[in-house]
């Protein structure tokens, strides 16, 4: 039982724990540069940010790059054509595919969710079948594979923020755990990483947790997947909203007048800090990944809004009533220091670089939207 080698336990200077003794024995694998020659899962990998890293990862030669995708918010479009990818639709909660990993696994990234917040409010049942249960069901699975070296699990930012209309504090890893949350999803996000936590304790799983902040760039597909019970299948994140609109000359709904702020990093970004978390993340630690700069959706709009030369003037709406989290920003410090992962593309490029992949694009984002028109009539305008 790994539970012998635990020995003390201290508290490194980001107040976190760390288990003297374990991590050496998790860590006796020769640090890699990059991902030639290995064996890689992804799951959601057909996903907007999935999809990004499987890119990235598949440009390196990887041996085998296995995506698990079941298509519930993404599109197969998405997807590398690489040698190295096999793609394989469905779950990750159904036995067969579980069986059929391959056991010499060298990497997982664990990026699949029931997308996003105001769905798994509609459905919470539907959310904990598609990112509580798959963790677990992944996790377990994973349990007893002897050639992994990292599992990365994508984590919300979201989950830990301070819930506040105030000024906003840059939040760090150690950052408190509220018991009341806004949304099922915060609630699955954050169990995700209690299961892997115990994962990693009671079984050596070399898990690795990613905090998400507010992830913008190409490949998110307006519509992409199945009717998730809201607008917001179509409508889903802000920056890809607000962008199509501004494209189409129309006017930006400003939530809380604008007001709320976010910490946005764009999606190469975030694939480059998910692919540092593998290579060089610590096991049983967590990483913010984030830019560390806070911006307004104002601010976000008129900037999409100058790029893309709409002069619409924006829409002023009152707060989200489900939403308690007004402004919030993630500390990039720690991920800085022990990953030497920064975010390089300023959110001027970065819009910049989406705005140009969804004009070239459109066909394919209005494909994705047509197929909900009969519950949301009013997008036939855009189509």
């Amino acid at each position: 039982m790994l539970r012998a080698l635990m020995g003390s336990i201290v508290l490194n200077k980001y107040g976190e724990p760390e288990v003297l003794g374990l991590r050496k024995e998790n860590n006796i694998v020769e640090e890699r540069k990059d991902f030639k020659g290995s064996k890689v899962l992804i799951v959601g990998g057909a996903g907007f940010v999935g999809s990004n890293l499987a890119h990235m990862i598949a440009a390196q030669e990887p041996e085998q790059l296995v995506i698990v995708d079941n298509l519930i918010s993404s599109d197969p479009v998405n997807l590398p054509d690489h040698k190295s990818v096999k793609f394989v639709p469905g779950t990750i909660t159904n036995e067969r595919i579980l069986r059929e990993l391959p056991r010499d696994l060298d990497y997982v990234f664990h990026l699949s969710c029931y997308h996003g917040n105001q769905s798994s409010i509609e459905d919470p049942l539907m959310d904990h079948d598609n990112n509580t249960l798959t963790t677990l069901k992944l996790f377990d699975h994973l349990k007893d594979f002897k050639n992994l070296k990292k599992v990365v699990y994508a984590a919300a930012g979201c989950a830990v923020a301070e819930k506040t209309y105030g000024e906003a504090k840059a939040t760090r890893e150690d950052a408190p755990v509220s018991l009341y949350h806004d949304s099922p999803y915060s609630i699955s996000k954050i169990i995700g990483e209690f299961y892997g936590n115990f994962y990693f304790r009671q079984y050596g799983l070399p898990f690795v947790k990613a905090r998400f902040q507010n992830v913008y760039g190409p490949r998110e597909m307006l519509g992409a997947g199945r009717w998730r019970g809201t607008v917001h299948t179509v409508w889903r994140n802000v920056t890809p909203t607000f962008i199509f609109k501004s494209i189409m000359g129309e006017s930006l709904p400003l939530d809380n007048a604008g007001n709320s702020t976010r910490d946005f990093i764009f999606v190469e970004d975030m694939a480059r800090g998910l692919m540092a978390c593998a290579l060089k993340g610590e096991v049983g630690e967590i990483y913010n990944l984030a830019s560390g700069r806070e911006t307004s959706i104002r601010e976000l709009a008129e900037l999409i809004n100058r790029i893309s030369g709409n002069e619409t003037p924006v829409e002023l709406k009152p707060a989200r009533d489900w939403d308690t989290s007004g402004t919030r920003y993630g500390d990039p410090g720690k991920a800085a220091e022990k990953l030497d992962f920064r975010a390089e593309v300023t959110i001027e490029e970065g819009l910049e670089k989406t705005i140009a992949w969804t004009k070239e694009n459109m066909g394919e984002i209005q494909r994705c939207m047509r197929q909900h028109v009969s519950l949301m009539p009013d997008i036939k305008k855009y189509l």
